[in-house]
Formats: structure tokens, C-alpha cells, sequence
């Protein structure tokens, strides 16, 4: 009995993972049917450019680091983007090993360089919410709002170009969120600790 119940629960789980499938070949088939236009190609490509390597977070996050009212913001953010690599990048994207769509998705037209590394989860979309939660949190809005609007839109990109499945950004963009809030915990405690010794 229980393992005829077991075997049923596999059988849900395989059920849901194709639907999640299915669901996201449809969707990045309807952006490219839809949603892409020859006039914003060119906005999309630049802005998805943004988010390779994590070079433009990297950068705001440095200078972040120079003036002393913002050290503990390029701190913070930086630390939240090594913790993001660290899971997405190491770690889930060579253990999962999902195949990037316009490989798998007849039809599906890639509109930059094929990529060299594995799909699941977007590496953009996690180091972007890494570092843009980040700022959200410990800059003033005028700075933070901004820096969310363009990790969504960067994590958007991902879909617009046909690198990445919607799976892939969602949970890129959770594991973002989530590295921002590990990373304010770790400086957080550090703080404490500091605090906490005698002079």
C-alpha cells in the first residue's frame, strides 16, 4: 500500500513538473508572437546586457563602498551577490542542468548569443534582486525604487531574448530576494556581535 502510494506521488509530481513545462514553452512562444517588436529589440538587448555577470550591480555596489555613509550598503550588496551566485550559479544551475529553451523550443528564435551555461535558475534575475532589494531596503526610495524597476525589467529581459523558461527567472528572482535578506542578517549579527564587546 505504501508504495503504490508512493508511485502515485511521483506520478503527481511528474504531472505538475509537465505542466510547469508546458506552461512555460507556451508563454515564451506567445512573447515572441505578441510581445516582441523590431523597434524594441534593441531596448530589450541593452537591457538584459546590464545583468551579464553582474557587472552593473557589481559596479554601483563598489562605489557604493567609497563614501562612508554608503559602506554599509556596497557591504551589504555585495555580499548578497556573492551569496546569489553562489546558489544559482554553482551550485542549482549545474545540478539541475536544464537546457536553455531556443534549444528545446521549435520555433523559438534567440535574439542574442547562445548562452554557455545551464537555464534553471537566471543568474541575471537572482543578481539583480540581490542587489536591487538591497538598495530598496537601505536607500532612500528615490534610489531604491529605480534599482527595483530595473531588475525587473533586466529579469524580464531574460524572457523577451529566449534564454531563459518564466521557472527560471521566478526562481532566480526568489533566490535574489532571498540572498538580500541572508546578507542583512549576516551584517545584522556582525553588528551585534560588535557592539556586544567591551572596550
Amino acid at each position: 500500500m505504501r508504495i503504490y502510494r508512493k508511485i502515485e506521488r511521483v506520478k503527481t509530481d511528474m504531472a505538475v513538473l509537465m505542466n510547469i513545462a508546458t506552461l512555460d514553452q507556451n508563454l515564451l512562444l506567445w512573447i515572441q508572437e505578441y510581445v516582441r517588436q523590431e523597434w524594441m529589440t534593441p531596448f530589450w538587448t541593452f537591457v538584459t546586457s546590464l545583468g551579464d555577470a553582474g557587472w552593473f550591480w557589481i559596479v554601483v555596489s563598489a562605489l557604493l563602498l567609497l563614501p562612508e555613509s554608503t559602506r554599509k550598503v556596497g557591504i551589504m550588496a555585495l555580499v548578497s551577490l556573492g551569496i546569489g551566485a553562489l546558489i544559482t550559479n554553482v551550485a542549482l544551475k549545474n545540478l539541475v542542468a536544464r537546457i536553455r529553451p531556443y534549444e528545446v523550443i521549435e520555433g523559438l528564435q534567440l535574439l542574442i548569443e547562445p548562452q554557455s551555461d545551464f537555464s534553471f535558475p537566471s543568474g541575471h534575475s537572482c543578481a539583480s534582486f540581490a542587489a536591487a532589494m538591497v538598495y530598496y531596503r537601505m536607500l532612500p526610495k528615490k534610489y531604491g525604487v529605480p534599482a527595483v524597476v530595473l531588475a525587473v525589467f533586466i529579469a524580464c529581459s531574460r524572457l523577451y531574448v529566449g534564454v531563459h523558461y518564466p521557472s527560471d527567472v521566478v526562481v532566480g528572482v526568489c533566490i535574489g530576494v532571498l540572498s538580500a535578506w541572508i546578507s542583512y542578517k549576516i551584517v545584522q549579527r556582525i553588528e551585534r556581535r560588535d557592539r556586544s564587546r567591551p572596550l
